[in-house]
């Protein structure tokens, strides 16, 4: 079952199987024409239509198209996170740099592979000057649970100074990646090699 967006970006939370099960459709749709109209010309209307759900459930748990695609990110950063912790539960916890490439190949996955991921990742686009509502920054929130997974698996200590290490990291590698991406609509390989080289370089600082 898919993990349900926290309460605070939605109406009304499911309780019921199947009413997580049509939030669920309903995020999907939203992920698909995300890659096929973009973000500006999104509609609550095209949503239901392509989740094959009437309006009103739609409105049931979203106000508009804005905090239907935060709870999109918050499913995405989940899922990310779900994603790691399997991979890491393969690795040893004496070497951090598989550790760290396992959160690079993951992230790497979904950009290839997850629906309405290049325009929804774990954070929305930014909103107008004249509506400021926001969620607060996808890249705190990465680097809050990647150093908590992290710091489980490694057996350290969630400090200040690997909390700052971790977040500088996720910034860094996020503007690597976009361009990458620019670069190629796989990735470029060279860039996402220099990507892994840095991570592995800036992170020894505080992991070695």
């Amino acid at each position: 079952m898919d993990p349900v967006p926290p309460a605070h970006s939605l109406r009304r939370t499911p309780i019921q199987q199947r009413s997580a099960d049509r939030l669920a459709r309903i995020l999907d749709a939203c992920a698909e024409l995300l890659d096929e109209t973009g973000y500006e010309n999104l509609s609550t209307r095209a949503v239901a239509q392509r989740a094959g759900v009437p309006i009103g459930s739609v409105y049931r748990f979203f106000g508009n198209k804005r905090a239907m695609a935060i709870a999109l990110a918050h499913r995405n950063l989940d899922r990310y996170a779900d994603g790691i912790a399997d991979r890491l539960a393969g690795l040893p916890a004496t070497h951090w740099r598989p550790v760290v490439d396992a959160v690079l190949d993951e992230y790497l996955a979904m950009k290839r592979g997850v629906p309405g991921f290049a325009l929804v990742d774990f954070g929305v686009p930014a909103p107008p000057a004249d509506d400021p509502e926001g969620d607060g920054d996808p890249n705190h929130q990465v680097a809050a649970r990647l150093t908590e997974l992290l710091s489980a698996h490694l057996g350290l200590t969630p400090d200040a100074t690997l909390e700052r290490a971790v977040l500088v990291a996720v910034e860094a590698t996020d503007a690597l990646i976009q361009l990458a991406f620019r670069t190629d609509p796989a990735g470029d390989p060279g860039i996402v090699a220099e990507t892994r080289a840095m991570m592995h370089a800036y992170l020894a600082r505080v992991l070695d």
